[in-house]
């Protein structure tokens, strides 16, 4: 099965039991906004946790019920975040939301080794991509979180991307480690990495995926490109998932994809024991909305 539009996401949700989202410092119009849509497609439940009068302001000019939202009052944005995490652990929430608070005391709060959401491994940003150039729903890792992971990482944020696809119903994505050239050259640290991790997941080390790399960035996405070098590999120009080499490289490529190539994108912090929806003032509110449902399909 291939996930070609944004828009599977809400109906893929809604196969699923409706989730529990707990929004961090929640008194903000585009959140709310964004949360509002969700519970009209029947995809989430809000848990609100922020200022309760900037809360209820808001909700009652965009028309939303608050008899049918649970608010918590807390202003302060860093202890809101340490609220909406503790609201997870105790069972009362499904998924973590960024509202009005900046990323680094919600990550805090998220990372915390007693009172927080730690797994164990790397956490890692996934951005799902509908791009008016490419047949299906791709993935892009690492665009906001790991500045130059190093090779146990790049295991991680691997496994990370493949268990969003395996949570959408997609049982072997493709992935694809991006390099500036497609054969290991010594010198080029991300070459020799994506040779590594083909050869884990050739030895069963990265499960139910096909991993294969290095791929210069055309080849992985244009059969076409791979024909004329001469790739022979079922990822190449099929990739499910685009492994950049680091942050520099996944911020660029995600955001030229958005703002010059008419992409759209959900994006989550994966890693952590639920779904993140880690939002940027800058998505559009389509992309915002697909965010949540994108954890809520999972």
């Amino acid at each position: 099965m291939e996930l070609k539009h944004l828009n599977d996401l809400i109906d893929i949700a809604r196969t699923k039991p409706t989730k529990r989202l707990a929004v961090a410092a929640s008194g903000d119009r585009a959140v709310l906004e964004a949360v509002h849509k969700a519970m009209n497609e029947d995809i989430i439940i809000p848990v609100l946790v922020g200022d309760q009068q900037k809360i209820s302001e808001i909700a009652k000019e965009l028309g939303i019920d608050t008899e049918k939202i649970t608010i918590h009052h807390e202003p302060n944005p860093a202890k809101a975040s340490q609220k909406a995490v503790s609201l997870i652990r105790k069972g009362e929430a499904d998924i973590l939301m960024k509202g009005l608070v900046s990323s680094a005391p919600l990550l805090k709060a998220v990372l915390d080794k007693e009172n927080g959401l730690r797994k164990g491994g790397t956490l890692s940003h996934f951005a799902l991509i509908e791009s008016p150039r490419y047949h299906k729903l791709f993935g892009v890792t690492d665009a906001a979180m790991n500045i130059a992971p190093e090779f146990q990482e790049k295991v991680d944020m691997i496994n990370n991307a493949v268990d969003v696809f395996h949570g959408l119903g997609l049982p072997i994505p493709k992935v694809a480690v991006i390099a500036p050239l497609e054969v290991v050259n010594p010198k080029i640290d991300s070459t020799s990495h994506a040779a590594m991790l083909a050869k884990m997941n050739d030895r069963g080390q990265l499960k139910d995926c096909v991993v294969d790399g290095p791929f210069a960035i055309d080849n992985a996405v244009s059969k076409e490109a791979a024909r004329h070098k001469k790739i022979h590999s079922s990822v190449a120009g099929d990739a499910d998932i685009l492994m950049t080499p680091e942050l520099n490289s996944g911020n660029v490529l995600y955001k030229t994809l958005v703002f010059l190539g008419g992409s759209t994108s959900a994006a989550v912090i994966m890693g952590a024991q639920v779904p993140i929806v880690l939002t940027s003032r800058a998505d559009t509110e389509k992309s915002k909305m697909m965010s949540i449902a994108l954890a809520a399909a999972m």
